[in-house]
């Protein structure tokens, strides 16, 4: 669990400050993720708070995070 907590600051910090998601929209996948930060990228595409190109950003940078 706390492996899964780790990399969800993680993506979150990198949501932040690489790709300059805002908090709100951050705060609104959260809520639909149900914790599982490798749904986040998914529920924040879904909703249209970030595109397809951040979308497959998000997915190269957890493959080597």
């Amino acid at each position: 669990m706390a492996a899964e907590s780790t990399t969800q600051t993680r993506l979150i910090r990198y949501l932040r400050e690489e790709l300059q998601v805002p908090a709100e929209a951050i705060a609104v996948a959260l809520r639909h993720s149900e914790s599982a930060s490798n749904v986040l990228p998914m529920v924040l595409w879904q909703y249209g708070l970030i595109t397809i190109d951040q979308l497959n950003r998000i997915f190269d940078w957890m493959e080597t995070a």
